[in-house]
């Protein structure tokens, strides 16, 4: 047996007994009342990575919570990979709705059950787990490791910007390697080869100094919320194409070579709609829904409040209205550029009578869109790694999502990235039941140990 295989199958017992460990840690960081949990949960990784053997380890104070950093630079004739993922987690609220409690580890018809087992716990772990056997069936490894490990991916990264400019030359490598994407289905193994970038606004519309009873103003004054719901009517047509004037203008075609691509997944959208609930799947004409979701711009409402929501009937008119909006940018697209015709629409299309309030809600953690090219051979050996992994060749796939510390580190620090998740579209990430197969944690782990021993820059 491949000594890889016979390390990961003669360990599989203990790799998941520590997956369940890192998994209770409550490292939840958007809520302060989590804050000795998460730092608890760092000091987890940092002895995981000692175990290991890291000569070099270090846990970052920041004004949030601690990075985790780790190096093994044993040879500069060879070429380093930069590991990037996150300990902290989404809120696991609402508890009700968790077959087993969040933070105590269940093994239910082959997947791990907890809050992190995918998003991003597991896929962690298939990376430690990965050099971890490297090192024992070789004495070293076939590559320089560099790994950083986070605390806040889960509130925008918000200290790690600032960390990763401060600490650019210790960063430096050959590529970076990401497992924070997920594959297209079970029997799908898929490499995702690009993510969309992120904008996001809270606008509120003001009318009057105070709500006003519809009876007597009702046909003399404006509505708060008649008036947000016309401007945001206008920011999409009703095929879905967005009216913001230029913001298309830096989209490029989807390449043959990359559509090519998209044509090998198999795809229904009569099976995505069961699978939803959804009755149809409208977006922009001209493009299938795989290539809206993964290669298109977006914009969205996400939430509309105002008036009165409690149980009966008060006849008002609301005097003020809010609305959070959302849009999801593609490679090329600027986010402060986007951001600024966006905001030049909006004041355009307001009526002269209402005040509008726009808050730039990420304005500080920026989220630009990733584009990999899919002729670097780090792309190829990654390929190779998952069908030596997984059993299968994969196909390429888009994220629809944002990872915005990955475009970060490419635009600033000059390394091309690799995306190589192995979570499930279906795996309930930030839901209740969130889930990781087992067998997928040790595929992944078995893919990454041959990433690494075969990756030349």
């Amino acid at each position: 047996m491949h000594p890889i295989l016979n390390y990961v199958n003669t360990n599989k017992s203990r790799f998941i007994t520590e997956l369940s460990e890192f998994l209770s840690y409550k490292s939840v960081s958007t809520d302060p009342s989590f804050k000795a949990e998460v730092d608890h949960c760092a000091d987890f990784v940092k002895t995981l990575l000692t175990q290991i053997g890291f000569p070099t380890i270090k846990r970052y104070p920041t004004a949030g919570h601690a990075v985790v950093y780790a190096e093994w630079m044993h040879n500069p004739s060879l070429p380093t990979v930069l590991f990037y993922g996150h300990y902290d987690v989404q809120p696991a609220d609402p508890y009700d709705l968790w077959t087993t409690p969040p933070f105590e580890p269940a093994i239910r018809e082959g997947q791990i059950v907890a809050r992190g087992a995918s998003d991003d716990k597991g896929q962690v772990m298939c990376h430690l787990k990965a050099i971890e056997t490297l090192v024992r069936t070789n004495g070293t490894l076939p590559v320089n490791v560099k790994v950083i490990i986070e605390g806040e991916e889960e509130i925008g990264s918000r200290n790690l910007y600032k960390w990763v400019m401060d600490h650019q030359e210790m960063l430096s490598a050959d590529v970076l390697v990401v497992s924070d994407t997920p594959m297209i289905a079970e029997d799908i193994p898929s490499l995702s080869i690009g993510l969309r970038g992120l904008i996001y606004f809270e606008l509120t519309v003001t009318t009057a100094n105070t709500d006003l009873h519809s009876g007597q103003h009702g046909g003399a004054v404006p509505n708060a919320i008649t008036e947000l719901v016309q401007i945001l009517s206008k920011l999409k047509s009703e095929d879905g194409i967005i009216q913001v004037p230029g913001i298309y203008e830096s989209v490029h075609p989807i390449s043959p070579q990359l559509k090519a691509e998209i044509d090998k997944i198999p795809h229904s959208d009569a099976l995505y709609q069961q699978e939803l609930g959804t009755k149809a799947c409208p977006g922009e004409p001209g493009f299938s829904s795989i290539e809206r979701r993964w290669f298109r711009p977006t914009l969205d409402i996400n939430g509309i409040w105002g008036g009165y929501m409690g149980v009966g009937a008060k006849t008002v008119i609301p005097c003020k209205a809010s609305a959070k909006i959302s849009m999801r940018l593609v490679h090329h697209q600027n986010p402060k550029e986007i951001t600024q015709k966006l905001m030049d629409y909006l004041k355009e299309i307001t009526p002269s009578y209402v005040d509008l309030d726009i808050t730039d809600i990420k304005a500080d953690f920026p989220s630009n869109p990733f584009l990999a090219d899919i002729t670097h051979p780090s792309i190829t050996t990654a390929c190779n790694a998952i069908e030596w992994g997984f059993g299968k060749k994969p196909v390429l796939q888009g994220e629809g999502g944002s990872v915005p510390i990955v475009s970060f580190i490419q635009s600033n620090l000059g390394i091309p990235a690799v995306l190589m998740g192995f979570n499930l579209p279906y795996d309930n990430i930030h839901a209740p039941n969130e889930q990781f197969s087992l067998d997928r944690y040790i595929k992944g782990i078995l893919t990454i140990s041959h990433f690494l021993t075969h990756f030349k820059a």
